[in-house]
């Protein structure tokens, strides 16, 4: 496993991460308890530093797990989790104000509560789990962040940006005022690389890489006719007819790379090729897709001629909504 700078912070995190979304039990269904600590601690043991978990994930069971696990890793792992939006509002709506969303005395509850599923002293980053450009200015956020810094429950501060959103959080990167942003980032979704990127590297803010596999699109093993459970977030992001159309781009890359390479280890190669990148948070719910996931981080960047390729892939569109 590599290691990377964590922006301005001194962090040096596993260039894999733990996207810990899929384990809280609630949107991603199957698997268990059991077997999502197995993959955590197997994920651990093979280099990985940072664990990407937030308070929204299963109502805390996410968090309670990593906690679990964490505490019992006997070396630092470093821990990343969010504050939920108060109105349960996943994105961010243009022209609500975050009085609705993020007034100062909800962060600090929040920030307390995750502490007290994690089972820790403090938390190593705490992210807004949305965020709008229009709260740039407001105190509610910079001076709760300050305070849950000051009083030693958290270390680094940051924000996730709106879904295919990047240049959402420009203003907030040039501000000073955060230390990393979370953005969607994958083969499909290059769209950080225009401008938020190259900011935070001027900026010196770190980039922690979400959905590098497209919710499983470019795992590989998706087609016109797999079925996810009534109620399992993939259910709704493939909804209608978006399987086959996931498909067909997956088809028409596969065709263009050639020869048998692995898309999922293609996929994070790609994310990690670009500089400024801390780390990438791929869901990980067994011991196998730990055990691949992790060995990507000894490929290497991918060479220019396969980036090349990929950027003909780009693909201009949004599940979630």
């Amino acid at each position: 496993m590599k290691y990377r700078r964590l922006g301005r912070t001194n962090f040096e995190v596993s260039e894999i991460g733990y996207g810990a979304w899929g384990i809280g039990g609630k949107q991603w269904l199957g698997g268990s308890d059991d077997e999502s600590l197995a993959a955590l601690g197997r994920a651990i043991d093979l280099g990985v530093n940072l664990i990407d978990t937030a308070l929204a994930y299963g109502d805390g069971h996410s968090e309670k797990l990593v906690g679990q696990v964490v505490r019992g890793a006997g070396h630092k792992i470093y821990v990343a989790t969010k504050v939920p939006p108060r109105n349960r509002i996943w994105p961010a709506q243009r022209g609500i104000g975050i009085e609705q969303v993020f007034p100062y005395d909800y962060i600090v509850r929040s920030a307390e509560e995750s502490l007290r599923n994690l089972g820790l002293d403090a938390i190593d980053l705490l992210q807004l789990h949305v965020w709008s450009p229009e709260w740039i200015g407001r105190e509610e956020w910079r001076r709760a962040f300050e305070d849950v810094k000051g009083a030693g429950k958290v270390r680094a501060v940051g924000i996730s940006l709106t879904d295919h959103d990047p240049d959402s959080g420009l203003e907030a990167v040039r501000s000073g005022l955060i230390d990393t942003v979370q953005a969607i980032y994958n083969i499909f979704d290059q769209s950080p690389e225009n401008a938020l990127l190259p900011l935070c590297q001027i900026e010196n803010v770190g980039v922690l890489a979400r959905v590098p596999l497209d919710e499983g699109g470019l795992s590989g093993h998706l087609d016109e006719n797999t079925k996810f459970a009534p109620g399992d977030f993939r259910d709704f992001y493939f909804r209608g007819g978006r399987k086959k159309q996931v498909a067909e781009h997956v088809n028409a890359l596969r065709k263009d790379l050639g020869g048998d390479a692995s898309l999922p280890e293609i996929a994070l190669r790609f994310c990690l090729s670009h500089p400024a990148v801390s780390s990438v948070i791929p869901g990980m719910r067994t011991q196998r897709h730990a055990e691949s996931n992790t060995a990507v981080s000894d490929q290497g960047p991918l060479p220019a001629e396969t980036l090349g390729i990929l950027k003909r892939h780009a693909w201009n569109r949004n599940f979630y909504s």
